[in-house]
């Protein structure tokens, strides 16, 4: 098999970039100057104790009290359209199946530079 894995890792590199911010938008909550502050995360979208979480809570459109630090969002549109809204899912959902995968590629991208 003539595989180029360099080719691969530059991919993944670019792709953990434009994630990260490189595009001007970071997709992580917290990281980089204009990061998600919206994300469809109900916990999140709650006020501070001993005020209640309740779905008016939700639908505010001010910034989530709880910050999710660290937590990828959906992200953007197939035309790189992106949103900071809580009500749309599609872009602003924090689910395990992308944070899973982003955080392994971070980590074997991590990997791969401490090996050389």
């Amino acid at each position: 098999m003539n595989i180029n894995k360099q080719q691969y890792v530059d991919f993944a590199t670019q792709q953990i970039n434009y994630i990260l911010g490189d595009s001007g938008r970071s997709y992580v909550i917290g990281f980089g100057q204009n990061y998600p502050q919206r994300p469809h995360h109900v916990s999140s979208s709650c006020p501070d104790r001993p005020a209640v979480c309740n779905w008016d809570a939700f639908s505010n459109p001010n910034p989530n009290p709880q910050l999710l630090i660290g937590a990828l969002v959906g992200g953007p549109d197939q035309n790189d359209n992106y949103e900071d809204r809580r009500d749309d899912y599609v872009m602003n959902e924090v689910t395990t199946d992308y944070n899973a995968g982003f955080q392994s590629v971070v980590a074997g991208l991590l990997h791969r530079q401490l090996k050389v």
